[in-house]
């Protein structure tokens, strides 16, 4: 059952549209292509960029000289998990009884989407001679890999020195009403596979083997006990988790010769990358393991700090929902740590983030109109 509402507002329109189309990702499904005809009926001029599996576009409006502000986000989302378990089928995109848009994405994040292409057209067209220019990021591939979407943009906007001073993603970065926290940064993720080899054997003969779980427990627990840093006003302390081990034949009766531990760093500024992977050797050497790291890099930690887009961002949500907003670094990863690299100020706004990736996720239809009317703002305090 439907809630008693006869017109959908232009952005809830639009959120529904793109709702609807199923795109897991890396997969689109035209999504993109929506977006880009609205935007070129502005005169957006459009570059699309597929890069092996992943749409991807850039497209700019304005002058060459002055200010450029970027919005960015993903059409993709998550699987489904089972449909049975959805109350209304995923991709149906309905309003229900108490207000709120239903739908794979509705949170995370193609209401954000909706919000940013209204509040362009609205700004556009009151703003046609508008300082600076408007950009949008968009790509199908932030939920997956994430190697051939914004990363991959990014390099290319790089290698032509693009420039692009603020960026707004739409990750819904609120905890319980619009605007309430803003993402003004993210800790870095460094993540790593550690092979720990021993000797295969009998249990009944210990001495002829070599338990790498036994040789590798005191050094683990001593890497979960290792403070790593204290954070700072901006980050709090890096955490480090171990995510997985395994070991084994599976027969009780059997030493295994080798063992397989994944962890992760969600570091701060106060620690580098280096440094980390130093003191990890330098404890794992220190129990006398035969082992083997193999190290991944999600992301290097990014802060913006007080400036023209917080404080724009800032301003533009206590005028529309009269309540001040807190910027925060938690969280996990997003593409913002990409665009920093290019020198941008970068923040995250978008709706309250209860239900993403989970099954019957939802958002306050009203609230993306809110949030539609706060980008308006915010383009109305940095370009008009």
């Amino acid at each position: 059952m439907t809630a008693p509402v006869l017109t959908l507002t232009p952005t809830l329109e639009l959120a529904c549209d793109l709702i609807r189309r199923p795109s897991v990702t890396p997969l689109d499904e035209g999504c993109q292509a929506l977006m880009m005809r609205r935007l070129a009926a502005l005169g957006f001029q459009i570059e699309v960029m597929r890069i092996e599996e992943v749409d991807n576009f850039w497209a700019s409006h304005g002058q060459q000289d002055g200010p450029v502000l970027c919005f960015a986000g993903h059409t993709d989302v998550v699987p489904t998990g089972p449909l049975q378990a959805w109350q209304h089928q995923p991709f149906d995109a309905l309003i229900d009884e108490q207000g709120m848009l239903c739908g794979r994405g509705a949170a995370d994040m193609k209401g954000s989407l909706a919000s940013m292409i209204i509040a362009v057209e609205r700004f556009v067209a009151e703003y046609p001679q508008h300082k600076g220019r408007i950009a949008f990021l968009i790509t199908s591939d932030e939920e997956g890999p994430a190697q051939h979407g914004t990363r991959a943009v990014v390099e290319r906007l790089r290698a032509r020195n693009e420039r692009l001073d603020w960026c707004i993603v739409g990750e819904p970065s609120s905890t319980t009403l619009v605007g309430d926290v803003v993402k003004n940064g993210r800790r870095g993720s460094l993540g790593c596979t550690l092979t720990v080899r021993g000797k295969q054997g009998h249990v009944a003969y210990p001495h002829l083997a070599s338990n790498p779980i036994h040789l590798a427990s005191p050094a683990l627990a001593e890497l979960a006990a290792e403070h790593w840093d204290d954070g700072n006003a901006f980050f709090p302390p890096t955490n480090f988790q171990i995510s997985n081990l395994n070991a084994g034949t599976g027969a009780t009766n059997v030493i295994p010769g080798e063992l397989k531990a994944v962890f992760n760093f969600r570091f701060s500024t106060e620690s580098t990358v280096d440094g980390l992977q130093q003191r990890v050797e330098a404890i794992l050497g220190k129990h006398g393991l035969d082992y083997h790291l193999d190290w991944a890099l999600s992301g290097l930690p990014f802060l913006t700090e007080p400036g023209a887009l917080l404080d724009g961002v800032a301003a533009s949500i206590k005028a529309v929902t009269g309540r001040e907003t807190k910027p925060s670094t938690s969280g996990g990863t997003s593409d913002g740590r990409f665009i920093a690299t290019l020198g941008t100020q970068v923040v995250e706004l978008g709706p309250v983030n209860a239900t993403i990736h989970q099954i019957n996720e939802r958002v306050l239809a009203s609230d993306l109109d809110v949030l539609t009317e706060i980008y308006y703002q915010t383009l109305v305090k940095l370009l008009a």
